[in-house]
């Protein structure tokens, strides 16, 4: 990237609630601000608590957020059927689209996208902790996007979890890069 030329990541991650999806999104917003980008974080689910769906977008910017709100994005995280066949079309032509392929079952028809399916919650399970799904996801668009770095991740884990949970962030951390080489 040459010197003053501005980076914008807009994403979206959907899912069902309780699959971690708004968590994923606020991890990128915190590791966003730290940094020093501009960052929006704007999530949206359904009355359910678990099960209902669940979604959030999120701009990670060196210039101004101009609005939380995106009709379109970059990339798209899916970790359900549902989520793919709403959000796909948000995809810019060159986009990435990244899915569970443990609880997505088809492809996008779109040629116009890269669309990279990765087993997480079988990777997850079989890594002993179902819940890192979206950690393997996330590592798999930090290293398509290089929308923030691993270590401010880190940060961003620190940050978020409660301090009972920081025992989890270093196998958290070997996880990401499970994602990452995917």
């Amino acid at each position: 990237m040459s010197k003053g030329e501005n980076t914008l990541n807009e994403i979206i991650i959907a899912g069902f609630g309780g699959q971690g999806i708004l968590s994923m999104g606020r991890m990128i917003a915190y590791a966003g601000l730290h940094e020093g980008k501009n960052v929006s974080w704007l999530p949206s689910y359904g009355p359910e608590m678990r099960g209902g769906t669940a979604n959030c977008s999120i701009v990670v910017s060196d210039d101004t957020v101009s609005s939380p709100i995106i009709n379109s994005c970059n990339s798209l995280i899916v970790m359900n059927g549902p989520s793919l066949d709403k959000f796909e079309s948000f995809v810019v032509p060159n986009g990435l689209i990244i899915s569970d392929s443990s609880l997505v079952l088809r492809a996008t028809s779109r040629t116009d996208v890269t669309h990279i399916q990765i087993p997480a919650t079988k990777l997850a399970i079989d890594a002993g902790n179902k819940t890192f799904a979206g950690v393997i996801l996330l590592g798999c668009l930090f290293a398509r996007t290089n929308v923030v770095k691993a270590e401010s991740f880190e940060i961003a884990l620190k940050n978020i979890l409660s301090k009972n949970k920081h025992h989890l962030i270093p196998e958290e951390m070997k996880i990401l890069q499970i994602g990452m080489s995917y």
